[in-house]
């Protein structure tokens, strides 16, 4: 048998194999010493299983991570109270609004590439956006008033939630402006239904609202891709988030956790997993499926400046900017439902000051379980919740799947494993 030198391409290869097989074997070397070990593991696990033992929530799986890797990750109790399987990491749950930290991402790309701008007018790919109108009232007939509004919308009111656009679920003008108007809900997927009059000029004051859903379509508009192409290509793929999706594959659903409804008497009623529907448009305001290792490893990229392993998503710049407040003196944050089954009253952080960021809030003071001030957070509908601390290094996820949203008992338990977490930093 002939012996050949080989040529410089396979050396090149094999060397390049070679440095990503030594990278990955690093990465996990430094994931597995920064991991929680001793009692302080089971202290935190029993403050997750208490809170299912106690029917706080049905199951629940959180993790943790610092900017070492991977520091504590737990699941407890059962996917539905109906007789679902156990919950295991891999569960997948409906994100919802955490998609928003996503399309804020995917936004901030095109900036970083010049193809957007956050303080010029927003492309007008819509009347809603290119023409905005005000909603002034409604009259004697119930028909709703409308005037224009007096500045156009930039990127950055849609970021910070200042457009002046809403949700039904917390604003009754607009379930009456939806009702006048014949509009489609906002949970229909279809695209009337996110145009809407504004409900203040844009810039003048925070009111959580549609605004991701239309930077998802000016992210569709200026990079030709569909948003679920966007996403997989330019976020997930390069991140190995291989369980985040709109459309859950046959395998992920087999792992979906049905949504529970509290009922008035605190108890909880298992809801039969929906018939999925193709939406006419992909929301960048909600819509993803995902588990709590696939969104804790957006939260790591987050958390490391915009990397994470060889893969660079954001440079570290834009992500700093992402988490300064960007809504000067306006405050942001508290919400009041207009439909209680769907959401609770929402107040975080109960007497303090709460700003916006380029897609998530940010406590101004520090947090009362840990959490440094300057953190950054949001959630999903369905109480599944996300922070990330810059100044101690660390963040979180923790995934439940209960209605209505900032649900007290889901919230306690958000609130005792944050605690947890902190607490077993000062010890590790």
């Amino acid at each position: 048998m002939s012996h050949q030198e080989p040529n410089r391409r396979d050396v090149l290869i094999g060397g390049a194999a070679l440095t990503a097989a030594a990278t990955i074997g690093a990465e996990a070397a430094r994931a597995e010493e920064a991991k929680l070990t001793g009692p302080a593991v089971g202290r935190i696990d029993a403050v997750l299983r208490s809170g299912v033992e106690a029917r706080e929530v049905p199951g629940v799986v959180a993790m943790a991570t610092t900017d070492k890797g991977l520091f504590y990750e737990g699941a407890f109790g059962t996917r539905s109270l109906a007789g679902g399987a156990a919950m295991t990491r891999d569960t997948v749950f409906r994100i919802a609004s955490m998609t928003k930290a996503v399309t804020s991402v995917a936004a901030m790309q095109l900036v970083e590439q010049g193809k957007l701008s956050l303080d010029g007018p927003v492309p007008d790919i819509d009347p809603v956006l290119g023409k905005p109108q005000v909603l002034t009232g409604f009259d004697a007939a119930g028909a709703p008033q409308v005037r224009p509004a007096k500045r156009p919308i930039t990127l950055r009111h849609l970021l910070t939630h200042t457009a002046g656009f809403t949700y039904e679920i917390w604003n009754a003008n607009t379930q009456r402006y939806v009702k006048a108007t014949g509009m489609p809900s906002t949970p229909s997927g279809k695209v009337a239904a996110i145009r809407m009059a504004l409900a203040f000029d844009p810039g003048e004051r925070w009111e959580y609202g549609v605004n991701l859903d239309w930077v998802g379509r000016i992210v569709e508009s200026v990079s030709g891709k569909t948003l679920d192409a966007y996403f997989r290509d330019h976020i997930f793929t390069p991140l190995a988030m291989k369980d985040t999706d709109y459309v859950a594959s046959p395998d992920m659903r087999a792992r979906l956790v049905n949504v529970h409804q509290r009922k008035p008497d605190g108890s909880l009623d298992a809801q039969p997993l929906e018939t999925p529907i193709t939406p006419e448009f992909w929301s960048g305001g909600g819509g993803l499926f995902s588990t709590a290792p696939d969104y804790l490893t957006f939260v790591q990229m987050l958390l490391n400046g915009g990397s994470h392993g060889a893969a660079r998503i954001l440079k570290p710049e834009t992500v700093a900017l992402m988490g300064k407040n960007h809504i000067g003196d306006i405050e942001a944050g508290i919400l009041k439902t207009a439909m209680p089954a769907r959401s609770a009253d929402v107040d975080f952080f109960p007497g303090q000051s709460l700003k916006w960021g380029l897609g998530y809030m940010i406590n101004v003071q520090p947090g009362p379980n840990g959490r440094s001030a300057g953190s950054v957070t949001w959630a999903g509908i369905f109480n599944t919740y996300y922070w990330i601390d810059p100044t101690r290094r660390v963040g979180g996820v923790i995934m439940t799947q209960v209605l209505p949203f900032a649900d007290q008992r889901a919230v306690n338990l958000y609130g005792e494993f944050e605690r947890a977490i902190y607490n077993a930093l000062g010890s590790a």
